[in-house]
């Protein structure tokens, strides 16, 4: 179950990077070693879900009840929203609308779900989807991390196969094999400082 909600309008001197892939594919290490690079405002998202033992609410995700996610969710106040691997994931609106009203570039992680209901709403948006090297690496890095139960995992897994397919239509695939995180911090920061340069450019010239 997916679905968008509030309205938002894009500033012409700001992009939106939606960062996504499946559970396991690395992402919260690959924005953490990205963000001192890159200059752009990143938005986190609310879930429902549990705090894993090494994830800090406010910066990994905002952690939040269920009984308040649908009262924001009541209120119009997320800009997309998703149930997945059996919990609640949102996008807090009002941080996007501050950042782009400001011309800041803006980072969203989502998963591939969230990410088709942003581009629902903001097409022109920068999609770039995070995956390993193959299911069998996905399904060690989620062991080794030993924060799901059985049936979690075999959830996560089985979505995996699923979100990997969504990769199709996004604009940008960055490969995030074991070892080689450098390499994929490489390619986002070109991808993000590639884009904001053409967008100074037609900026420039109107």
């Amino acid at each position: 179950m997916s679905g968008s909600s509030a309205d938002v309008t894009t500033n012409r001197a700001g992009y939106v990077f939606v960062i996504s892939g499946p559970s396991g594919a690395g992402k919260d290490t690959v924005i953490q070693r990205l963000l001192p690079l890159v200059d752009l405002d990143t938005v986190v998202t609310m879930t429902t879900r549990n705090p894993r033992p090494n994830e800090i609410d406010g910066v990994h995700y905002r952690f939040v009840s269920e009984e308040d996610f649908q009262k924001l969710l009541a209120r119009g106040d997320l800009l997309e929203h998703a149930f997945v691997h059996g919990n609640w994931y949102g996008v807090p609106a009002d941080s996007v609308r501050a950042s782009l009203a400001k011309g800041r570039n803006v980072l969203i992680k989502v998963d591939p779900q969230g990410a088709r209901n942003i581009k629902r709403l903001m097409p022109e948006a920068i999609f770039i989807f995070i995956r390993p090297s193959s299911l069998d690496e996905l399904r060690d890095r989620l062991q080794k991390r030993a924060s799901e139960s059985a049936e979690e995992m075999a959830l996560r897994m089985r979505n995996a196969v699923q979100e990997l397919g969504e990769q199709v239509w996004f604009d940008y695939v960055v490969d995030n094999p074991d070892g080689q995180i450098d390499l994929a911090l490489q390619a986002l920061e070109a991808i993000i400082s590639t884009v904001s340069a053409q967008r100074r450019q037609y900026d420039a010239g109107n």
